[in-house]
């Protein structure tokens, strides 16, 4: 029966021992349950089996550290558990300057006093009026760009 909780132990302090190497780094709460684990399952060991099998425990328990840490440390063993899935998007919504031209006409939604809305190519913007009123419904033209505002003119008809 001791030999069981020797495996269990040994189970217990490797579990331990990849939960902090992967999930808690640096934390060492891991770590040390680990050392626990692994200090109680030696001492048991030496105590009702023997210093042969004490020892043998402590050989058994430093290959099996080192092969779980090998193994939980390649980036390969937790590439199925990761997610593969990619993110294009932006959380920055994308400029005028990404979406017009200089010279490109467009029309008064409201009146631009200087700052107001257009509607250039169905897709509506701010604006800013050089001129200093703009009415609403009157043609304007792209001259330039600030921020997230188009810079307009009127055009002359």
């Amino acid at each position: 029966m001791t030999m069981f909780y020797i495996v269990l132990l040994i189970v217990f302090g490797l579990l331990f021992l990849v939960a902090e190497l992967v999930l808690l780094p640096g934390v060492s709460i891991g770590a040390v349950l680990s050392l626990v684990c692994y200090g109680s399952s030696i001492y048991l060991a030496y105590r009702d089996y023997g210093p042969v099998t004490g020892t043998l425990v402590v050989l058994v328990i430093l290959v099996l550290s080192l092969v779980a840490t090998v193994i939980s440390l390649r980036a390969k063993t937790w590439q199925r558990f990761s997610l593969k899935q990619k993110i294009n998007s932006s959380s920055m919504p994308t400029t005028p300057e990404q979406e017009l031209n200089v010279g490109d006409r467009g029309t008064t939604l409201s009146r631009l006093s200087p700052m107001g809305k257009i509607e250039v190519g169905g897709k509506i913007y701010e604006a800013k009026s050089l001129d200093a009123y703009v009415d609403p419904r009157r043609e304007v033209e792209v001259v330039g760009f600030e921020n997230f505002s188009v810079i307009v003119k009127t055009t002359k008809k």
